[in-house]
C-alpha cells in the first residue's frame, strides 16, 4: 500500500552537547518496539561509531524511523557539539519540524543558539522539550522562559513563537504536557509529534525528484543517496537522472531502494513523497547532487554549509621508523582516503599544494573536527605526519580578517582569574562576566580562533577538570596581531636507538618527559617539554658505563617521574610552526619539521 504524504513525520533532534539528544531516541525507539523480544540493546543505540562511544558524543547525524498508529516517523538524531555542526545543517533541509532539547536545569547553551538559529533561517517551528526534569535544582518553567527569550533574541516569527512545548526525562523514559501529572511513557511527545510537525509536501504523482542529504555506504550495495523525496515515486529498476554540483547530467539505474525500521536499513518495494529512504546504484553520488526523472531534468541549488576556520597539512612520513607500524604510508594512498572522505562530508575542503608532491591541505570547523578523521585513519592502518593547525584567513577592503569565537566558560570563582588572563594573552576580550549564588562564573569572550588551538588542555588543568568552555564562530575581524601559544621550548633527541632509564632519570630536572624507557626514539623526536623557553638537544639512549671495580661507586635508586600523555587532539594543539605529529596505527609522536640539527638551524635562518 502507497504511504501518502500527509501520514508521514520528519523531525530532527536538535540541542547542546549532553542534553540527552541520543538517550531520548533510545526511549523513543524501545518503545515502539522496533527491538526483537528478548533482544539485548545497549545504551546510546544511535551512537554506533567506535569514537563516539569512547568519546561519549554523536559526530555524524543517523537516521531512525518508528511507526506511532498509523503514521511514519523519521527521526534524525544530530552532534551536539559545534565542530560537528555541518551535520546539522546537511539535515535541516530533510525535514519539517525539529525537537529542539533544553535541559531543564542548564537552559539554553551556546550550541542550542546556534543550531536554533539554523532551524529558524530555514522557517522550520520547533518544538521544545525541557528534558532531565528528574535532575535535582531543576527549573523547567524557568528554563522554558529563556528558552522564549532566545526565540525572541534570534528573531523568530509570531508562529516559530507560539512553538509547542513538553517535559521529559529521556533516561527514564516519559513524557508528559503537565508537570504536575508525570508521565508514563513517550506517547504525549509522539502525539505531539502527529499533531504539531507538518506534513511533507509532495506529490507522488508527479515526476521524482529528490535532493542527496547524507551518502551511506553499503559492503554489498556501495554508494546509496539518502534524502527526502520531494516528489514522485522510486522503485527498483527505475532509470533517474543523476546531476552532480557542476550540473553534468547522468542516468542511471537504480539497483535498490531501502528505508529505515528502527535504526535498521530495510527493503522497500516502492517510496514515494515525503519519505527519507536510502537509493542505490549510483556509484558516484555526492551530498547535495539532485536525483530527478529523465523526462524532467531539475538541478536544485547546493546545500548551505559554513566554511570551514581551521586547515592542517597531511604530509608523508619521512622519519626513520616509517612503515614499521602503518600499512599505508604513500602520498597516494593518503591522497585517495582523503578524497573518499570528502564525498561523504561536504564539512571537509580538500586541496593540493602547489609544487609539493608530498603534502595535502586539509581545512574543517575545528580540533575535533580534524581530529576524528585523523584516528579514523589512524584505526585503518594509514601512517603520515600532521602539520600545526593554521587559522584560515580572508581579506575584506583590503585588510586581512580572521575568524574569530564567541566563546561561553563556566568555571569556580577561584579560577576566574586564571582563566580571564590566559585568555586576555590570547587575544581575547571579555564581554560579559557573571556569577550566580553556587560561586560559578559565567564568562563570555571574543577571541581568535587560533588563541583557543590548544587551550582546552590547559584550561582543563587551571579548572582542575570544573571549568565548562564552548565555542561558536561569530565571525571576521582585523588580523589581531601575534600569539604565543606554547612559553617553553622542547627536549630534542640527539640520536636512535631505546629510551634508557639512566637517562631518562639524568633529564627530569630539565623538563617534563613525554616517553618511557624501552621506546624508541631517532634524531629529531620530541621526547619532552624543557623547563627554559628555548629548545634543548638531549642523549636520551645513553646508557650508564658499567666497570669491574665493585666499590667504584654507590648506585643511585632511580625513580621516574611518569610521563605526560596527550591526547591527539592535545598533541595537534601542542606542536609548533617547525613542528609535526607523527601519527601511526600504534601510537602517534611529536618531532621535529627537520629532523638533522644541521637542516634545523640552515633552514631556521631561511
Amino acid at each position: 500500500m502507497r504511504l501518502q504524504p500527509n501520514k508521514i513525520r520528519n523531525v530532527a533532534i536538535i540541542a547542546h552537547i549532553d542534553h540527552g539528544k541520543t538517550t531520548l531516541l533510545d526511549s523513543l525507539l524501545k518503545q515502539s518496539h522496533v527491538f526483537r523480544e528478548g533482544q539485548v540493546v545497549q545504551e546510546r543505540i544511535m551512537d554506533s561509531y567506535d569514537q563516539e562511544r569512547e568519546r561519549g558524543i554523536t559526530i555524524f547525524a543517523k537516521h531512525s524511523s518508528f511507526q506511532f498508529g498509523d503514521h511514519k516517523i523519521n527521526v534524525i538524531d544530530t552532534p551536539g557539539h559545534a565542530d560537528f555542526s555541518g551535520e546539522v545543517e546537511r539535515v535541516l533541509d530533510m525535514v519539517n519540524s525539529v525537537l529542539l532539547l533544553v535541559d531543564a536545569r542548564e537552559g539554553p547553551m551556546p550550541q542550542t543558539r546556534y543550531v536554533l538559529s539554523q532551524a529558524l533561517k530555514r522557517g522550520l517551528c520547533p518544538i521544545v522539550i525541557i528534558n532531565k526534569i528528574d535532575r535535582p535544582h531543576a527549573d523547567p518553567e524557568g528554563v522554558l522562559e529563556k528558552t522564549f527569550d532566545l526565540f525572541v533574541e534570534l528573531g523568530a516569527n509570531d508562529k516559530q513563537l507560539d512553538f509547542a512545548h513538553i517535559y521529559a526525562s529521556g533516561l527514564n523514559g516519559y513524557a508528559t504536557l503537565d508537570m504536575k501529572n508525570p508521565g508514563k511513557d513517550m506517547a504525549p511527545l509522539l502525539q505531539l509529534i502527529v499533531d504539531k510537525v507538518p506534513a511533507p509536501e509532495g506529490n507522488n504523482d508527479a515526476p521524482f525528484l529528490m535532493q542527496v542529504g547524507t551518502v551511506p555506504y553499503d559492503d554489498y550495495l556501495g554508494r546509496g543517496a539518502c534524502g527526502r523525496i520531494l516528489n514522485g515515486t522510486v522503485k527498483k529498476g527505475m532509470t533517474l537522472t543523476h546531476v552532480n554540483a557542476a550540473g553534468v547530467e547522468k542516468q542511471m539505474r537504480v539497483t535498490q531502494v531501502r528505508g529505515y525500521f528502527g535504526i535498521n536499513q530495510v527493503d522497500m518495494d516502492e517510496a514515494t513523497a515525503g519519505d527519507i529512504v536510502n537509493i542505490y546504484g549510483i556509484p558516484d553520488v555526492l551530498v547535495g547532487d539532485t536525483l530527478c526523472d529523465p523526462k524532467e531534468v531539475v538541478h536544485l541549488p547546493a546545500l548551505r554549509i559554513e566554511d570551514p576556520t581551521i586547515t592542517v597539512n597531511f604530509m608523508v612520513n619521512n622519519g626513520p621508523l616509517v612503515g614499521r607500524d602503518g600499512q599505508h604510508v604513500t602520498m597516494n594512498k593518503i591522497r585517495e582516503r582523503l578524497v573518499w572522505e570528502r564525498k561523504a562530508n561536504i564539512t571537509l575542503k580538500i586541496e593540493e599544494l602547489p609544487g609539493v608532491s608530498d603534502a595535502i591541505k586539509v581545512s574543517g570547523r575545528g580540533e575535533l573536527h580534524l581530529a576524528v578523521l585523523i584516528e579514523a585513519m589512524r584505526r585503518e592502518g594509514y601512517e603520515f605526519c600532521i602539520s600545526k593547525p593554521k587559522v584560515i584567513t580572508k581579506e575584506i577592503d583590503g585588510v586581512v580578517n580572521e575568524s574569530i569565537e564567541h566563546v561561553y566558560i563556566e568555571v569556580p570563582e577561584e579560577n576566574s582569574g586564571a582563566v580571564i588572563d590566559a585568555l586576555s594573552r590570547r587575544k581575547g576580550e571579555l564581554q560579559t562576566l557573571d556569577t550566580n549564588e553556587h560561586g560559578i562564573c559565567s564568562l563570555e569572550f571574543l577571541i581568535p580562533t587560533r588563541g583557543l588551538l590548544g587551550f582546552r588542555n590547559d584550561f582543563l588543568t587551571m579548572t582542575r577538570g570544573e571549568g565548562i568552555l564552548t565555542s561558536l564562530f561569530h565571525g571576521w575581524a582585523p588580523f589581531k596581531g601575534e600569539i604565543v601559544h606554547r612559553a617553553n621550548g622542547a627536549l630534542i633527541s640527539m640520536n636512535a636507538g631505546k629510551i634508557t632509564a639512566y637517562s631518562a632519570f639524568g633529564l627530569q630536572d630539565r623538563g617534563i618527559l613525554f616517553v618511557n624507557p624501552g621506546e624508541d626514539t631517532y634524531e629529531g623526536m620530541i621526547v619532552g617539554e624543557h623547563n627554559r623557553d628555548n629548545d634543548l638537544i638531549v642523549n636520551i639512549t645513553r646508557g650508564k658505563q658499567l666497570t669491574n671495580l665493585r666499590a667504584a661507586g654507590k648506585d643511585e635508586n632511580i625513580i621516574l617521574a611518569p610521563p605526560r600523555r596527550m591526547t591527539l587532539e592535545q598533541a595537534i594543539g601542542y606542536i609548533e610552526d617547525d613542528e609535526l605529529v607523527e601519527v601511526t596505527p600504534k601510537t602517534f609522536r611529536l618531532r621535529k619539521f627537520y629532523l638533522n640539527e644541521n637542516d634545523r638551524k640552515r633552514f631556521g635562518k631561511k
